[in-house]
């Protein structure tokens, strides 16, 4: 089962505002890991088919670290965070200060853990905002990490874990730091009458 892509305005304007402090939130969390200045962009929100969420990384064939998780409570689904190897390494540099080879998709146990890490942020970000705008309680499972390209993760979390939507909130953010630059894709995957809550508890559904 699924819901309407085609939101209202103020249905889309209030779930900008929830994408939106949740970046805010996000780069306050980094800057503070990273011990740096981090700058992030006003996201791009919208809804997704599922067909088109590897197009939108960059193709199913795109090498990316994903860091995905489950969320219980009064709004379930599922979030997945995708970040591009390279930008993946960059990170992993600034918070280990180790030089990773360019070509290379082993992060070592440490900085798996900094992936990780840093997807609990950003999704604890989001959620934390949505929370606030929905008064909806989100309880997030522990996250896994996968390195991998974006078909093999997108059929792993399709099929593995059972994932049943096929609309996703897509939220897409570039970040900026000590001269470097990277981009995040934030997919929540609500279950099917998740979305039609959300947007009750913000007092924009029709």
């Amino acid at each position: 089962m699924g819901y309407p892509l085609s939101l209202t305005g103020v249905q889309l304007d209030a779930l900008r505002e929830v994408g939106n402090i949740g970046a805010g939130n996000a780069a306050t969390a980094l800057s503070q890991m990273l011990n740096m200045r981090v700058e992030m962009s006003v996201p791009e929100v919208q809804m997704l088919p599922i067909s088109r969420v590897a197009a939108t990384v960059g193709g199913a064939d795109t090498y990316v670290a994903g860091i995905y998780l489950q969320i219980t409570g009064s709004a379930p689904g599922s979030i997945l965070f995708l970040l591009p190897l390279a930008d993946a390494r960059r990170l992993v540099r600034a918070l280990l200060k180790e030089n990773l080879r360019d070509d290379s998709i082993c992060f070592g146990e440490l900085g798996c853990s900094a992936l990780v890490e840093l997807g609990n942020i950003m999704t604890g970000s989001f959620l934390n905002a949505l929370g606030m705008f929905t008064s909806l309680k989100y309880i997030p499972t522990v996250p896994s990490l996968c390195l991998d390209m974006v078909g093999a993760i997108l059929g792993s979390v399709l099929h593995s874990h059972g994932v049943d939507s096929d609309t996703v909130f897509f939220i897409k953010t570039d970040f900026r730091y000590q001269g470097d630059c990277g981009v995040g894709y934030l997919f929540f995957l609500p279950e099917a009458e998740a979305l039609v809550e959300i947007l009750n508890s913000l007092g924009v559904f029709k």
